[in-house]
């Protein structure tokens, strides 16, 4: 009997201490599951450090491409304005170093962004932060600094939020400067941007009008022309025709004053040289279809006037 329980007993401990044992193993498994959780949710922390480093350097890559030299960009003109945008650009070292956003008036004479420098377009008179061409300066730094025009993101109507202090449209100086890129250098005109004007020494003593010329230069290359006039009591040739007052029509002409002046503008902005349009002595001309208008003395005024911007 002495032998029966000795021997139960042993078993007793023997078999407590594999339980125990088991009980061990059981806990270390559970213990090391996490461990392994925890790596596998580091993994994706790794990988969202990484990724934004490799976007960052996309834009420097993507404009180390461009090549060095002027790109130039013109829009078309805003019927209610009167104003056509444009966007000259500096590229040096394959990066944009420069940036100047204007536009061209349809009379001619100053840019917007010259006649906002002189208190001309008055956006704080009519309750504006600021005037056109602080605004327009705060993009220009933008695109400089950002590299890429696709970066000025806006909306339906044209404006920004990514620039502080800008309310105005700034979707023509993105379209525009994007389309200067994609097109590529262009070589510089041979004029110094700017505006020149030109006048008659006097009245005509027959029709009553001082001829007056007046020209816009961007880029080097004439971008706007003016032919008009005015008389004694201050009235604007161009406008009275635009008004019905000139009367070209009633008297048998195809089309009005205006009209045919505004064809030989872009005849000229195209030869961009009064002297390269071909006139006869009568200062007429066959090489603009539709005007027969006296255009000579206004060419002659248009070469007066760039003569100031060599």
């Amino acid at each position: 009997m002495g032998k029966k329980h000795g021997s139960i007993m042993m078993c007793s401990v023997l078999l407590l201490g594999v339980l125990a044992a088991c009980g061990s193993n059981n806990e270390t498994a559970a213990t090391t599951e996490p461990a392994a959780q925890t790596e596998t949710a580091a993994e994706p922390a790794v990988t969202e450090t990484t990724e934004p480093a490799e976007t960052t350097t996309e834009p420097a890559e993507a404009t180390s491409d461009l090549q060095d030299g002027m790109y130039f960009a013109q829009g078309e003109m805003d019927a209610n304005s009167g104003w056509q945008p444009y966007v000259i650009l500096q590229v040096e070292g394959g990066k944009i170093t420069d940036a100047a956003w204007s536009a061209s008036s349809i009379n001619a004479g100053l840019d917007k962004k010259t006649s906002s420098e002189e208190g001309k377009y008055g956006m704080k008179a009519g309750g504006a932060s600021s005037e056109w061409h602080e605004q327009a300066e705060k993009i220009e730094q933008y695109l400089i600094d950002n590299q890429d025009p696709a970066k000025i993101t806006t909306d339906a109507e044209g404006h920004t939020d990514v620039v502080s202090g800008v309310s105005v449209h700034v979707n023509d100086f993105t379209e525009l400067a994007a389309k200067a890129l994609a097109a590529g250098p262009v070589e510089a005109g041979p004029y110094k941007d700017g505006a020149y004007h030109a006048e008659a020494a006097d009245f005509d003593a027959e029709s009553g009008w001082k001829e007056t010329v007046d020209v816009t230069v961007a880029a080097g290359k004439i971008v706007a022309v003016n032919f008009s006039g005015v008389n004694a009591a201050g009235e604007d040739k161009k406008t009275n025709s635009k008004d019905g007052k000139y009367g070209m029509k009633a008297g048998g002409a195809s089309s009005e004053w205006h009209e045919q002046a505004e064809k030989a503008e872009q005849y000229l902005i195209g030869k961009q040289d009064p002297t390269a349009v071909e006139t006869t002595e009568d200062g007429k001309t066959d090489a603009i279809s539709g005007v027969s208008i006296h255009i000579g003395s206004y060419l002659k005024l248009a070469e007066e006037a760039l003569a100031g911007a060599k």
